[in-house]
């Protein structure tokens, strides 16, 4: 997204949760979106095959069982 855009985005998306921010709120907010945006596309780059990141599998405890 362009700076633009973000700041859009922030502003409709404060309105939607009711939350109040000023123009100078609203562009920070939008600074740091844009940071984690690039943070992340740069993360998202780098090639990866299932090997290299396993998943821990979740498996809930045993609930002790009524006797």
């Amino acid at each position: 997204m362009t700076e633009a855009q973000t700041l859009a985005y922030v502003r409709a998306a404060a309105v939607a949760v009711g939350l109040p921010l000023d123009e100078a709120q609203a562009a920070r907010v939008a600074m740091h979106l844009q940071r984690t945006a690039g943070l992340a596309a740069t993360l998202e780059a780098i090639p990866l095959a299932p090997h290299d990141e396993p998943a821990e599998l979740f498996r809930p405890a045993p609930f002790d069982q009524p006797r």
